[in-house]
């Protein structure tokens, strides 16, 4: 979170959390669609709850993983971490589980194809 990125603060100088979540999402279909090896769709996002505020400067990072597939579905779970601006504490600060679609290039659902 750069200073730079000014309108998704609040004016203590907080993240927004819909802006924390709107990256967890990302990350999410980055990672299904790497693993659907093509197009998804975000059909739902589950509850987050914060557990830290996230500060101007905090470094960010999302960690995914895969916790359920269905024929044409993937639940990733993703939890957000942030290193404090001066790089002295690291703690979590939310997750959430997203729901992925495979489509194709017509917006169809589709199956999952992994190992082919």
């Amino acid at each position: 979170m750069l200073p730079a990125d000014s309108q998704a603060t609040n004016m203590f100088g907080d993240v927004f959390s819909g802006w924390v979540a709107s990256k967890a999402v990302l990350a999410a279909e980055i990672r299904s669609s790497e693993l659907a090896r093509g197009r998804v769709a975000t059909i739902s996002v589950g509850a987050m709850e914060f557990m830290s505020p996230v500060l101007e400067g905090t470094i960010v990072s999302y960690y995914t993983e895969m916790v359920d597939q269905g024929n044409s579905s993937m639940t990733i779970k993703v939890e957000v971490w942030g290193k404090c601006p001066d790089g002295t504490d690291i703690r979590k600060i939310s997750e959430t589980n997203c729901v992925q679609v495979a489509i194709d290039g017509h917006g169809h659902i589709r199956s999952l194809s992994f190992g082919q």
